[in-house]
């Protein structure tokens, strides 16, 4: 579940209460039992084998399946067991099961892990049923918890690889990237299935879970990267902060991202990979004085993605919630108190599970440009357009707009687009701030530079700020753009395009307007390039297509009068 431009049957629900038979499972001493309930009155129980040896067998069509635990989006499974075993020895056992149509969004599968265990490993496959045009086919993620449990946002989580990986394992030292190094403590482990798709014929799934005995080997140390560069003062800085590793999805090991960063001319970057720390603890040796290195997750829903920047290192964000739960708050709100920022990405992204759901009211900003300019960027820019002016009307909050290039893998381009901030010192803190209140521009590449303000009566403003003066004073507007050859230069106010202007082969102008208050609430600045066919284009026309070339450059508003 991841975007790169860069269901278990449940029985009829009325108000979340299971009407229908509920077959479940638990395991009493070395015997495990079935028991079947409808409403609040329960069958009596029986043996059940399906648990017992090395192979098991979950169907929900079957007596025997079982349903431990429905709450919420998530169903539990009873618990597979685990003999202890002799040093130096290894035991696998397969679990394999049937999800239909309208699977629960998570399956746990609980592990019961003896101790004297030094790794875990775990592999699965899933049908992959041939489906026709427009219909969804099959699509598992998978990840594990550990004997700290699954409580939301709790401390049991060791690892998540989405669907990218089919295979891992978990040690004290050697750990498969996307999940987190440490010893294989004695409890109630969780291999947890994600189904967020499941065609028609449903989704035959087989998992394999191998423990190895023997003493914990060397512990991983991690090496986090610093939090500020020294002697950097306050300047623009410029940056990426939606990146990809191996780490999750991404093909790009940490050090070719590093060096991406390095090569886009860039200050700083922020790693972003779905749904997991993991990566945190290997940036420290990469960052260096001419690139600072921050850590953060791309939180991935059912309901869309959002940023979580600026985390403490080692620090997980659960993503395990849909918008008509409460997880987005809590989360949200445990983000902005470790002083990062939450940033919901690419907000019309159409595929499954990425289009944004839970509105703005907990964003510090929005991700309006992602990747390479597409059809979904120009809808994310409109729909922020009208949030300024909604702003303006409510006297509110305004949302500033962000840029990055989610880059997974070749070709993508690290650093297409990236941010430009004006920053106290280059500084976690700093660079948050920035953001958080709209200091800053969104630019294709190093090579673009925007200078932009405002000035009256001896007064001036720049991006982000806001030019107090008399709702009539006039007010001069200036852009200065350099590095986009025949850019289209359009200045945009709460009233729409109120001037566009063609930039010389060289990319090169100066770009002025004149205005009051009482006409432009706020203006803010969009550099295009030229429409595929050479021409223009007009931001002010109609059509079947879009009338503008693709962007090179946008800032955040500046807001003229009393606030």
């Amino acid at each position: 579940m991841a975007r790169g431009k860069g269901q278990m049957k449940t029985s009829p629900l009325i108000g979340r209460r299971l009407l229908a038979p509920v077959v479940s499972c638990c395991v009493r001493g070395s015997v495990a039992y079935c028991s079947v309930t409808i409403g609040n009155i329960e069958g009596v129980t029986s043996p059940c084998k399906a648990h017992s040896g090395d192979n098991v067998s979950f169907s929900s069509t079957r007596r025997g399946f079982l349903a431990a635990a429905l709450t919420g989006a998530a169903l539990t499974l009873a618990p597979v067991s685990f003999a202890a075993a002799a040093t130096g020895t290894s035991k696998t056992k397969t679990i394999t099961g049937h999800l239909d149509p309208g699977a629960a969004d998570f399956v746990y599968l609980p592990i019961e892990v003896p101790a004297g265990v030094n790794k875990i490993s775990v592999s699965y496959t899933y049908s992959k049923t041939q489906v026709a045009s427009g219909l969804l086919g099959n699509a598992c993620d998978i990840g594990i918890f550990d004997e700290k449990g699954t409580d939301l946002a709790g401390k049991g989580f060791r690892g998540w690889s989405g669907g990218f990986r089919t295979e891992f394992s978990i040690s004290a030292g050697e750990t498969t990237p996307g999940y987190l190094p440490g010893p294989v403590g004695k409890g109630t482990w969780n291999v947890v299935l994600g189904p967020y798709q499941v065609a028609g014929q449903g989704l035959d799934y087989t998992v394999n879970v191998t423990l190895e005995y023997g003493p914990d080997g060397t512990p991983f140390k991690p090496q986090y990267p610093p939090q500020q560069i020294a002697g950097r003062g306050a300047a623009w800085y410029r940056g990426d902060a939606h990146l990809h590793t191996v780490y999750s999805d991404g093909k790009r090991t940490p050090e070719e991202v590093a060096a991406g960063a390095r090569a886009a001319r860039l200050d700083f970057m922020i790693s972003t990979d779905h749904n997991t720390p993991a990566s945190h603890g290997v940036w420290g040796p990469l960052a260096g004085n001419d690139l600072l290195i921050l850590t953060g997750e791309e939180v991935t829903t059912r309901n869309g993605h959002y940023l979580a920047l600026g985390l403490e290192p080692g620090d997980w964000i659960d993503w395990r919630y849909r918008a008509r739960d409460k997880g987005f708050e809590k989360e949200a709100q445990r983000i902005h108190s470790s002083g990062g920022i939450v940033v919901p990405a690419h907000p019309y992204c159409p595929y499954v599970a990425c289009r944004w759901k839970f509105g703005y009211d907990d964003a510090d900003a929005v991700e309006v440009w992602t990747g390479p300019w597409t059809l979904d960027d120009e809808s994310s820019v409109n729909t922020w357009d009208s949030m300024l002016a909604h702003s303006v009307r409510t006297g509110g909050r305004w949302l500033p707009a962000m840029g990055n290039s989610d880059a997974h893998s070749v070709p993508q381009v690290i650093g297409f687009p990236h941010n430009v901030v004006n920053a106290a010192a280059l500084s976690r803190d700093a660079l948050l701030d920035g953001i958080r209140n709209g200091r800053n521009w969104i630019a294709e590449s190093a090579d673009v530079s925007v200078d932009f303000q405002v000035t009256a009566g001896g007064k001036s403003a720049t991006v982000g700020d806001r030019l107090n003066v008399a709702a009539d004073a006039p007010v001069t507007v200036t852009a200065k753009i350099a590095g986009v050859p025949n850019g289209v230069v359009r200045f945009i106010t709460d009233e729409g395009q109120t001037q566009q202007v063609t930039l010389p082969a060289s990319g090169q102008g100066t770009s002025t307007w004149v205005t009051t208050p009482q006409l432009a609430a706020y203006v803010r600045v969009e550099v295009r390039h030229p429409k595929i066919d050479g021409t223009s284009g007009s931001g002010t026309e109609m059509g079947t297509v879009i009338p503008l070339g693709p962007m090179a450059a946008l800032t955040n508003p500046i807001f003229l009068g009393a606030s």
